[in-house]
């Protein structure tokens, strides 16, 4: 493949950026998030129509009929020394694709009968995804639960974009390697609270005009919880699963990445949270990769204990009219968030990405109603108030 092969509103976005997929009707959805992070001074790149084009080379996707057994490459694939690049990106491969087996196993057997629709696709050059969807079922709104493994090429904007840090030097065309898992999980009930979660894997080759630059890598990820009511147990239950994952690497995670997430789910034009946090962390380097493909896979393992409890205790919750309607307003903030400010989203529809992909996040409905205003001490201005001053829980 061309390192300067450009791509096409046609082509794909697939994997890199949250939600985007190709244009084409009969390829997957994917749901993993942009990998790369973006410079809180420009977190949309800002990018003209001919970077956009160019923004990342990948080749376009072929549906496959079965799972296969790894979306690495055979010269990834046979690399098993344990301290090597590949055999980290095996692993977290394995990590991911374990996670999301697991989790679609909890939310089917929550369900009671609704069932995951699966696309499984590939590139010929290496790489691919599985695209899982559940959409209208007994407890599930919608619920999208996807992989992917990507190899691709980033033009020098895009990688200076993606590293944020300003510097002199001019790369050329930079090839990268990116996995994750990326879910989002609406329920119907407005008593049970909506969840997403992302942990990904990301590499750049040295840039081809620096001889002997390094290979650079980093994990992101988090887990955020967004209920419309707030029951404090719950609130109580869910950190506290974060903070122990977290504890077992670093004392100082739970409450750098608990910030972190309040601060990057922000709605700048609503002055408050798009919901009671968790934890969120990008470009993390600063440790030994061992250590942190240890940490994103504790994190992603235990958001089933963290949040299915919830969901098994709140699902059949009865509900009014009133409660929906204040459901469906908070679900409207969680559009807002995502459509002006989360940075891969923007990226997607800044650069031709699919749109039914690009917002497969965002819930069947939502609602806006104008200046709406909760009563004071009521249990909806209690959940705005925790959105607008984030509380410590635990």
């Amino acid at each position: 493949m061309s390192p300067t092969t450009a791509l096409s509103t046609s082509s794909s976005l697939t994997t890199l950026f949250p939600f985007s997929s190709s244009t084409t009707k009969s390829k997957p959805t994917n749901f993993t998030q942009f990998p790369f992070r973006f410079s809180p001074k420009n977190p949309t790149l800002n990018l003209t129509s001919s970077t956009a084009r160019s923004a990342v080379s990948i080749e376009k996707e072929v549906l496959e009929t079965e799972r296969p057994d790894t979306f690495l490459r055979e010269s990834d694939d046979d690399d098993k020394e344990p301290s090597s690049t590949s055999s980290v990106r095996a692993r977290f491969e394995k990590m991911i694709r374990d996670a999301q087996d697991s989790v679609c196993q909890a939310i089917e057997a929550v369900d009671g009968g609704g069932k995951f629709k699966e696309d499984v696709w590939s590139r010929p050059g290496g790489g691919g995804g599985i695209s899982r969807v559940l959409q209208d079922g007994a407890v599930w709104e919608k619920a999208g639960v996807n992989v992917s493994v990507v190899y691709g090429v980033m033009p020098p904007e895009a990688y200076r974009a993606a590293k944020a840090a300003a510097t002199d030097q001019k790369p050329g065309p930079i090839p990268f390697f990116a996995a994750g898992i990326s879910s989002v999980l609406h329920p119907k009930n407005p008593f049970a609270p909506t969840l997403h979660f992302n942990y990904r894997y990301f590499e750049t080759d040295a840039p081809k005009d620096i001889p002997g630059a390094p290979r650079q890598w980093w994990f992101g990820g988090g887990t955020d919880f967004t209920p419309a009511y707030i029951f404090e147990e719950d609130v109580k239950h869910f950190h506290s699963t974060q903070k122990k994952a977290c504890d077992k690497f670093d004392p100082t995670f739970y409450p750098r990445f608990k910030k972190w997430c309040d601060d990057y789910f922000y709605i700048k034009h609503r002055n408050e949270r798009r919901g009671l946090g968790g934890i969120f962390f990008d470009d993390l380097n600063d440790y030994d990769q061992e250590m942190l493909l240890s940490f994103a896979s504790e994190c992603a393992n235990s958001v089933v204990p963290a949040y299915i409890p919830i969901i098994e205790k709140r699902k059949d919750t009865p509900f009014t009219e009133q409660n929906k309607a204040w459901q469906q307003l908070r679900r409207g903030r969680y559009v807002e968030f995502n459509l002006v400010y989360d940075r891969g989203t923007t990226f997607g529809l800044k650069t031709g990405g699919r749109i039914e992909s690009i917002l497969v996040s965002l819930p069947l409905s939502a609602r806006w109603e104008y200046d709406h205003k909760p009563e004071e001490g009521s249990e909806e201005w209690k959940l705005l108030d925790a959105c607008i001053n984030p509380k410590e829980w635990i």
